[in-house]
């Protein structure tokens, strides 16, 4: 598929600004996007005029606002797609189906599918929570090298939520590393206790653009076959991932 240059570093320039939190300095724009310094001054003078990145009084570019109704818009697009995988989700499990995204540095979930049983949990949509206690939240920092995981923990914190949340940037660390090797997360109670979560990563290619988790009471969680529940979330996030991929026919 052909692409038009100036949009591809348009985009990369925007998407350097997200990785660093939303927020960059010149140099760490060069650093993410390998372009030469003036082809990113001659990107970001139409993007600042556009609204789509802001300068601040530091020098440091920003995300502007003009996102916001870009972003509103797809969410809500992304939420309609993903009903009948998150569908498939409570079929697998019996238990309630959501999807997640990293907004700057937190935890957004943006779609949900309820379990049909009487005793379910819910996770309002739209909810915006730190992601070191989630299963989500897991998945998606997971994607991201070490020292961006400790620059993201660095402006959040860690606080305790319960007893069992993670609020230790090693163990967290050592977390990211479990995640990445077995390709799926847990949250053991972490959020809230009495609860528990599997999360499986959602694939625009090579990059985690969002997770989905199945989430209920502890002991039906705990029931369940943990390693055959992630593959076959696995290969359903997959399938999500290729129709929200770059190769998506249009």
């Amino acid at each position: 598929m052909s692409t038009v240059q100036a949009v591809d570093r348009a985009l990369d320039v925007l998407e350097a600004l997200a990785g660093q939190g939303g927020e960059a300095g010149l140099s760490e724009i060069a650093a993410q996007t390998g372009l030469p310094y003036g082809t990113i001054h001659r990107l970001l003078r139409t993007l600042l005029a556009r609204g789509y990145v802001r300068q601040e009084s530091d020098k440091r570019y920003a995300l502007g606002g003009a996102l916001v109704r870009l972003g509103g818009t797809a969410e809500r697009m992304v939420a309609v797609w993903a009903q009948p995988y998150l569908s498939r989700m409570v079929e697998l499990s019996g238990e309630t189906a959501n999807l997640a995204v990293l907004e700057g540095d937190f935890v957004v979930y943006v779609a949900q599918v309820p379990s049909p049983r009487r005793l379910r949990m819910f996770a309002e949509v739209g909810r915006r929570v730190l992601p070191h206690s989630t299963a989500v939240g897991k998945v998606l920092m997971a994607d991201r090298g070490d020292g961006e995981v400790a620059a993201l923990i660095e402006r959040t914190g860690m606080p305790r939520r319960t007893a069992n949340t993670i609020t230790d940037l090693g163990s967290m660390l050592a977390e990211l590393e479990a995640v990445r090797r077995r390709g799926y997360a847990l949250d053991l109670g972490e959020e809230e206790l009495g609860v528990h979560c599997l999360a499986v990563p959602v694939r625009d290619g090579g990059r985690v653009i969002g997770a989905i988790s199945v989430s209920g009471p502890s002991e039906r969680i705990d029931a369940l076959d943990r390693e055959t529940l992630a593959r076959d979330m696995s290969g359903v996030a997959a399938e999500f991932g290729r129709e929200l991929g770059p190769d998506r026919q249009v």
